[in-house]
């Protein structure tokens, strides 16, 4: 009897997993309704690949930060656009019948390959209630196309798909191929620093040339003092309103771009020789950047040429280029840097002057 009770109970058990798991395959959407990803907080990868074997990794850290091959802090706003752009994406209309054979060709020879990995539960039942097994998977691998005729929309095909089809975001005007993004550097995070007063504990900026300007603003329980780099002697009556303004400046410090878009020659010569200024920043934790800054010439052919560069006055009016962590050459502009590239003499009344030129 027991054996028989037990036998009626699996049985039982097997019926309504399998009523479950049939539920749940029919109340999924079809190939073609869910083109684009409906829960992108479920990603945890991203592959991109042109034909010219340009490629980029972009892994998701915690819920919100991303890294680049897992090296680099990777730009927010370039893979917050990519995510809407995969969510927002809509089948236009399927490629016209005639076309489908040129518009695969064309697809085959200038497409970027994306690939998505999600988090995703082996079993999924009863709407979600029920999750089990979640593992990273790859889930989807889009071929992206040119753009269309009319410029509102790209060829796109889906792995597994028969054919392709024309994509576009409702209400957007414009085609979506140039947010698939595949060079490395273009997704690189531009921020320097992002530093609330409270997390700073230690801002150096070194002038080489004006060593009697150099200084230091140094956390002290919940306030700061300043001290001259020199002889690290205290620096009395200084203007707590300028060196407050400073301070405030190291939140959602950025550069402007990577100096790689400028040719070697240009770069090169502008920072073989001594740094105009060395600015250092520590966190609270420890954590620390450097940064050092050096003229850009508007000509560096012509100061290749001069036979007294010293005497060379030609310079860049709006950016100069810095050298970060020594390791990426940058440009930076004097509107943003303005209240830190200041010598110590500013901040004790002193007039603003442009260290950096």
């Amino acid at each position: 009897m027991k054996k028989r009770n037990l036998i009626l109970i699996i049985v039982a058990a097997v019926v309504v997993v399998a009523a479950a798991l049939t539920a749940w395959l029919l109340s999924r959407p079809t190939f073609k309704q869910d083109f684009h990803i409906e829960d992108t907080s479920s990603i945890t990868r991203l592959f991109l690949a042109d034909k010219e074997s340009t490629e980029v990794t972009l892994v998701r850290q915690g819920d919100s930060s991303w890294t680049v091959d897992g090296k680099y802090l990777a730009s927010q706003p370039m893979v917050d656009l990519l995510l809407e752009t995969l969510h927002d994406m809509r089948i236009r209309q399927q490629v016209n019948k005639n076309a489908i054979p040129n518009a695969i060709k064309d697809i085959a020879a200038h497409s970027i390959k994306v690939e998505v990995y999600q988090n995703e539960p082996l079993i999924n039942w009863f709407g979600g209630h029920l999750k089990l097994f979640t593992r990273e998977r790859l889930t989807t691998t889009y071929f992206v196309g040119r753009e269309t005729q009319d410029m509102m929309a790209s060829f796109m095909y889906r792995k597994g798909d028969d054919v392709p089809y024309i994509i576009h975001i409702p209400g957007f005007r414009g085609f979506l191929t140039p947010r698939f993004v595949t060079d490395p550097l273009k997704w690189r995070s531009h921020t320097i620093v992002d530093l609330d007063v409270r997390k700073i504990e230690r801002i150096e900026l070194e002038i080489p040339s004006q060593e009697n300007e150099s200084f230091a603003v140094q956390r002290e329980g919940d306030g700061f003092y300043m001290e001259l780099l020199s002889t690290h002697q205290r620096i009395d009556g200084f203007d707590t309103a300028r060196v407050a303004q400073m301070l405030s400046s190291f939140t959602y410090l950025n550069f402007d771009e990577f100096a790689s878009i400028v040719p070697n020659s240009f770069a090169d010569s502008c920072v073989r020789g001594e740094p105009r200024t060395i600015l250092r920043i520590t966190d609270t934790e420890g954590h620390k950047s450097e940064l050092c800054t050096y003229i850009k010439y508007n000509n560096p052919d012509d100061l290749q040429a001069m036979p007294d560069t010293t005497m060379y006055q030609t310079f860049d009016l709006n950016r100069l280029y810095a050298i970060l962590n020594q390791r990426d050459t940058v440009l930076i502009q004097y509107y943003v840097f303005d209240n830190i590239l200041q010598p110590a003499s500013y901040f004790l009344g002193a007039d603003k002057t442009v260290i950096a030129r």
